[in-house]
């Protein structure tokens, strides 16, 4: 997934943060600019991540940071309500067909993580009762049909899958 290393580089930059006492404007530009790079290498278009890094940036540098008790949580909070914002603002929940079966297609570029994610919507849908199958039909990988059909072994959620000289699409 294009955020799946998000967040432990977020982290990173948070973890320069955490400790101080205070903030410097300087401790807050090195830690944007850790933020900044983060987005960018997860693909995050450049006008989305400088619009992004300005709106933090003013917020950081309010009285709310520099008069807080701990100012390294404030800007982590400050961080993840824009991110929330920028996401569209609110959850959306998983619309299942109360009657008959549920398709979701996921569709992306190439190392997306389209297969990874498949296996974790298995799981959690398996967690919440349903009976997720799982079809691999990726025409130009194939290597990830083995990956998806070693996910449904660990997670113990059935691979539907046709031999490697039959088109999915047809």
């Amino acid at each position: 997934m294009a955020f799946e290393g998000l967040g432990e580089k977020l982290q990173q930059a948070f973890a320069d943060l955490r400790g101080k006492g205070k903030l410097s404007e300087r401790d807050i530009d090195a830690a944007l600019r850790e933020i900044r790079r983060a987005l960018l290498e997860a693909d995050v278009n450049f006008k989305v991540a400088k619009d992004f890094i300005a709106n933090v940036r003013t917020k950081a540098m309010g009285e709310e940071v520099f008069g807080s008790l701990k100012p390294d949580q404030t800007v982590i909070k400050i961080v993840r309500d824009e991110l929330t914002e920028l996401l569209g603002g609110t959850s959306s929940k998983l619309m299942l067909s109360s009657n008959g079966v549920t398709v979701i297609m996921l569709v992306g570029l190439q190392g997306a993580g389209k297969t990874t994610t498949a296996g974790k919507l298995a799981l959690m849908l398996k967690k919440k009762g349903h009976k997720p199958l799982l079809a691999a039909c990726d025409v130009y990988r194939p290597a990830a049909i083995k990956q998806l059909q070693v996910l449904g072994e660990q997670i113990d959620i059935p691979v539907f899958r046709m031999d490697e000289k039959v088109d999915p699409v047809r």
